[in-house]
């Protein structure tokens, strides 16, 4: 790898369908996107490229709007033929929307100020085989007023244990939701929601939940309840995997760590890569947990 001034930071747009995808994270003996995208950057440079990600979605999430970025020591193209140069290697389902040149300090999951996730509910009749690979189904139709009523609940600052993963090994429960509510669009049952970070399949646990207690009559001040007990054998089933989709990433005006690049740089050619990069706190530590409040995950 060339000397760190020589390079150049690119961002990546991505879409995938997360289908035949054992998440985004690079795994032992399973086909991830990071995974097919490195093997595409490292074809085009000769030498291993590692990538970071805004988030690392789980297996079977989609992704519209992921956000990936590399330091290339390829000078002779200019950042945006990174995009055809790359959908040429990749697979079908993982496909680069957008390639620019970005300062070289951003990083893709410490700078996101927001992120932004969709879960797809097809609601009634018989949904052809198309719809239903990227939703979940139930057979009646929610009272929409119900839904939003919990779906209030999740705004502002909230501790969400009681809709968190045993797996999740996040320092911190607590999670910033700007945007949370449900919409039809069409028969499709649409449940958006913003957030600083997420925990491990907190949004499929959401979405679950809310269903589950609007089927049984509960209401806007039962869930409130769910969330103050921060027990999560007390909420609902988790929504499956499908019906999910990393939506869009939205990031601060400059990079929140100057001289950060180096330092990634400097992991990279150390043999320290992007798998490395999200699983250890940002100084190095190696602690395998994640700095409080960040978060890193959905799915």
């Amino acid at each position: 790898m060339s000397d760190s001034r020589d390079m150049q930071n690119i961002r990546l747009t991505l879409a995938y369908d997360g289908t035949d995808f054992a998440g985004w994270q690079r795994q032992k003996d399973a086909r991830t996107a990071q995974e097919e995208l490195e093997k595409a950057l490292g074809t085009m440079h000769g030498h291993p490229v590692p990538t970071v990600a805004a988030g690392r979605t789980d297996s079977g999430v989609h992704a519209r709007g992921q956000v990936a970025n590399f330091y290339t020591d390829i000078r002779s193209i200019p950042a945006q033929r990174f995009l055809p140069a790359l959908n040429k290697l990749l697979p079908r389902d993982l496909r680069i929307l957008g390639a620019e040149e970005v300062d070289y300090d951003f990083h893709s999951r410490y700078d996101a100020r927001l992120r932004r996730y969709r879960y797809f509910t097809a609601c009634g009749g018989a949904p052809d085989p198309v719809r239903l690979r990227y939703a979940h189904f139930i057979r009646r139709r929610p009272d929409l007023a119900v839904l939003n009523r919990m779906s209030s609940r999740l705004l502002g600052e909230t501790d969400f244990t009681a809709l968190s993963s045993a797996r999740d090994e996040s320092l911190s429960r607590s999670r910033f939701v700007h945007e949370a509510s449900f919409r039809w669009e069409g028969e499709s049952l649409v449940f958006e929601i913003a957030a600083n970070a997420f925990l491990l399949r907190m949004v499929r646990s959401i979405v679950g939940c809310i269903l589950d207690f609007e089927a049984g009559g509960r209401d806007g001040d039962d869930f409130a309840a769910l969330l103050a007990s921060r027990d999560r054998s007390a909420a609902g089933p988790t929504a499956p995997a499908r019906g999910l989709f990393l939506w869009n990433v939205e990031y601060y005006a400059t990079p929140t760590r100057p001289g950060r690049g180096a330092y990634w740089v400097d992991r990279a050619a150390t043999g320290r890569d992007a798998a490395d990069d999200e699983a250890t706190d940002e100084d190095g530590s190696g602690t395998g947990r994640l700095v409080p409040g960040l978060g890193f995950v959905e799915g």
